[in-house]
């Protein structure tokens, strides 16, 4: 059955609540269709939010590209989509034998890893399950860039779609933000209004955000791209 959706307009956003996870945000270059920014994607799913990205990065005028896909889970069917476009791809697993942080640290040491040798420019995060530590987010901060299924910095957290039906909200929708030391904290660069509708489920609201985010974070990210320092969230340094 196809999902309807009903749109109300974009909302595009600086700066949040400033706090000292705000600053040492660092801008990535202003990048154009003829000199992309150079993109590293890191799922663990099926990466429907992958291919809605990978199918733009087609289109004229496009600001980014993506140049290595990083899962966290072998089994990832979202691998699949970048090896249908020809993306660089690999999986990162959780290394047996460790446990706790260093199990963590170990991880993303590697995922850093292949992200240098990539050669990208900005980390975007698209169904990657994992909370970053520190360390990673401050090596990438300002360019490191996630999209949430809510309205933040409403309903944060992995059941947003489950916390606002609960809650009895009107509206949902999603949010693309820059990624700090927090969880769901980050500066918001954009959101998208979902309405909640009568007899909404988890799975029927998942859907129609769901849509939402596959046409919101591709454009945003264009934005972002080709002039990061619009957004003023901060900013303390611009790369080259």
């Amino acid at each position: 059955m196809e999902i309807k959706v009903e749109f109300l307009p974009t909302i595009l956003r600086g700066s949040r609540f400033p706090s000292a996870m705000s600053r040492g945000f660092v801008a990535p270059r202003a990048s154009t269709s003829e000199d992309p920014l150079l993109v590293a994607v890191l799922i663990s799913g099926s990466g429907s939010g992958l291919a809605a990205l990978l199918e733009y990065q087609q289109s004229v005028g496009c600001t980014h590209k993506t140049v290595m896909v990083i899962s966290d889970k072998p089994e990832a069917g979202g691998l699949a989509h970048a090896k249908r476009h020809d993306v660089p791809h690999v999986s990162i697993p959780l290394s047996e034998g460790l446990s706790g942080l260093e199990r963590r640290m170990e991880q993303e040491s590697r995922v850093l890893d292949a992200i240098a040798k990539s050669g990208a420019e900005l980390v975007v995060l698209s169904g990657y399950m994992r909370i970053l530590t520190s360390d990673f987010v401050s090596r990438w901060k300002g360019r490191l860039i996630n999209i949430h299924p809510s309205l933040l910095p409403l309903f944060p957290g992995a059941h947003a779609h489950r916390d606002v039906l609960n809650a009895g909200e009107d509206n949902s929708g999603c949010t693309v933000h820059l990624v700090d030391e927090g969880v769901d904290t980050g500066p918001i660069l954009a959101q998208q209004i979902v309405p909640v509708l009568k007899g909404d489920t988890v799975d029927s609201l998942g859907a129609r955000v769901r849509k939402a985010e596959h046409a919101l974070y591709p454009d945003v990210l264009d934005r972002f791209c080709s002039d990061p320092l619009s957004f003023e969230i901060g900013w303390s340094v611009e790369v080259g």
